[in-house]
């Protein structure tokens, strides 16, 4: 079967850009040649309902209703869903707007399956996948009528139940063979548990084992999560419950022993491999479809669109509006010397332009004078000042080696690097406590190369290291306490994971020691780190989302890492060798759903003032470092 990807629907953005896209993956050509009439001649009201309610946003308050038909035009069976123009003041649609909302007449040729859920708190939904894998938002029937719904549909096109999942809360439908010609392969992919007549319609027998880890996920989604978070936090539950392996597939860029291990698991009797290997199934159970959790990439943050956020006078009008906007696309790299700026906190959301132009000058003022200080340091003087010259060896060690195959800091003699070196020496003296420490040259470069200003680079360094600092500090505390929290998330969202690591002595998770040391700076290229970056420093869903970006990369994982019986060594072998062959955009989708899955128990985990939290008391931050060489 042609790889495909899922698309999670289940906001407004996400179902807008499907829509300006042409919605080609949702509907066949010629389907859409009879939806655009299916109301016209010859088309028959089958059922109607209105008062069916979705929750566009992430986190929406607020509910857009509108009124649901299914309408019968010959054989085929379409349903179509259309938002009231008359919303209350909070929720008022634009016709634009309600276009977007709007979900044309679908042939069910095109369902692959319904899923009707209770939640705890009594109200009913059903989401509808499509065949290429769209799913459109929940609908909420908070007057009734599922029943009717369903048994409407039943009337006209053939339904196969599926193995109810989750104590019973939540039943998945499969529109079988029908009037309307369903594709059965298609279909069928993903839906059952354990039914083996559902699976036999591939004309193949597929495993349907259960991932312990899913019942902790329901019970985080139950417990809390409010009724207005339902539309997304479910529809993300209801895709992982499809695919049991946990998060998603293994990444498409393997080397070329990893794709032949991928291909001969494939070959494998599914019960041998369970009976040998009991972990959740393989995702070349299902196709090797991509699963995509939270909401799509966006292209990046470009200079017009810019200018819409500030004001004639340059402030930054809605700071939560573009940090959103760049968690989910990034920023266009010409814009990024401006933009690294507010995010680091250098520039102050409102300030005007200005008042940034006079900061820049003190604070290159200042700059200058901290530099003067080692710079004025004579031969005589530095014989004597054992600190200064062991950080000045490291320095100079460090920075010969840091990413030389950058353009901007190849070749010999080049004044980048010299740069880069002056900028670490200036910050061993602005903080002499902490000094320079390895892996700093690596957290700067990206920077530099951004900014390529000496004094703003120096600068928005010392934002970074107010968060990052910890990480450095000789006990260890800040990365001490990050591993701890990553073993409580990876506790709560993957239990059996977990487990395993526990089982292995992997608990302390100093195999993921690099990726939060350096913020993954040596797992993904250059350009891509600097995505990843920017995508980090907005603090969107939560300031410490590189460590859910680390559950994320284990999720993917999980099956190789538990089927291999992995011990720490090789683990430790295996995490570095994935450098380069990880999936940034599927992994940054993961980790917003597993964010936004462990909700406030997943905050819990993680305890006050770990890193990158801002210190409660910034002269305070390092006084309780040893007066050593670092």
């Amino acid at each position: 079967m042609q790889e495909m990807e899922l698309h999670d629907l289940s906001d407004d953005a996400d179902y807008a850009a499907s829509m300006q896209q042409g919605s080609s993956s949702m509907m066949r050509s010629d389907s859409s040649k009879r939806s655009s009439s299916s109301e016209s001649e010859g088309a028959e009201l089958v059922y109607l309902k209105d008062n069916v309610t979705i929750h566009p946003t992430q986190f929406a308050s607020e509910r857009i209703s509108g009124r649901l038909k299914l309408i019968k035009q010959g054989s085929s069976l379409f349903m179509t869903w259309i938002p009231y123009k008359g919303q209350n003041s909070n929720t008022r649609l634009s016709e634009k707007d309600r276009n977007l909302y709007t979900i044309r007449a679908v042939p069910f040729t095109e369902v692959r399956s319904i899923r009707r859920h209770t939640p705890a708190f009594g109200w009913q939904y059903i989401i509808v996948v499509l065949s290429s894998g769209l799913a459109f938002p929940p609908l909420y029937f908070y007057t009734g009528g599922v029943r009717e719904f369903l048994a409407t549909i039943k009337q006209h096109v053939l339904l196969v139940r599926a193995v109810s999942i989750a104590s019973g809360s939540s039943t998945p439908v499969s529109i079988g063979d029908s009037p309307t010609n369903v594709n059965l392969e298609r279909t069928n992919g993903g839906l059952g548990h354990d039914s083996h007549s559902i699976s036999q319609f591939h004309g193949r027998q597929k495993q349907k084992a259960q991932d312990p880890a899913r019942d902790i996920s329901i019970q985080v989604l139950e417990k809390f999560s409010l009724v207005t978070k339902f539309a997304r936090e479910t529809t993300s539950q209801l895709f992982r419950e499809n695919h049991s392996n946990g998060f998603g597939a293994f990444e498409k860029k393997f080397d070329s022993q990893s794709a032949l291990d991928f291909d001969h698991k494939a070959s494998y009797d599914t019960e041998t491999i369970v009976n040998e290997i009991p972990v959740a199934p393989d995702p070349v159970e299902f196709d090797k479809l991509t699963l995509v959790w939270g909401k799509p990439r966006q292209p990046p943050l470009g200079s017009e669109e810019w200018t819409t956020f500030l004001d004639n006078e340059g402030r930054v009008m809605d700071s939560n509006a573009l940090r959103k906007r760049i968690f989910y696309g990034g920023v266009d790299h010409k814009l990024r010397r401006e933009v690294w700026a507010f995010l680091l906190g250098y520039y102050a959301y409102d300030s005007t332009y200005a008042e940034r132009e006079y900061l820049r000058c003190i604070k290159k003022s200042e700059y200058e004078n901290i530099k003067r200080q080692w710079q004025s340091i004579s031969p005589e003087q530095a014989r004597r000042f054992t600190k200064f010259r062991e950080r000045k060896g490291l320095i100079d060690k460090d920075v010969v080696r840091t990413d030389r195959s950058v353009t901007f800091f190849d070749g010999d003699d080049n004044p980048n690097v010299h740069l880069l070196r002056d900028i670490l020496l200036t910050y061993s003296f602005y903080n002499f406590d902490l000094g320079y420490c390895q892996g700093m040259s690596d957290l700067l470069s990206p920077i530099l190369f951004v900014m390529e200003d000496e004094s703003q680079s120096f600068w928005c360094f010392v934002a970074l290291m107010e968060r990052l600092g910890p990480n450095f500090n000789r006990d260890q505390n800040g990365m001490h306490s990050q591993l701890f929290a990553l073993s409580k998330l990876v506790e709560l969202l993957d239990n059996p994971l977990h487990n395993y690591f526990k089982q292995n002595d992997c608990l302390n998770y100093f195999f993921c020691f690099r990726w939060v040391l350096i913020q993954f700076k040596r797992e993904f290229e250059y350009e891509k780190t600097m995505r990843l970056w920017e995508v980090l420093w907005t603090h969107y869903l939560s300031e410490h989302l590189h460590l859910y970006v680390c559950v994320a990369i284990l999720k993917r994982y999980r099956n190789k890492i538990m089927g291999e019986q992995m011990d720490f060594d090789t683990l430790l072998k295996f995490i570095n060798e994935l450098s380069g062959r990880i999936d940034l955009d599927a992994i940054l989708r993961d980790a917003e759903a597993l964010c936004i899955c462990a909700g406030e128990n997943g905050a819990a985990s993680i305890p006050p003032g770990t890193p990158p939290s801002l210190p409660i008391d910034n002269g305070l931050l390092y006084s309780q470092q040893e007066d050593e060489v670092l």
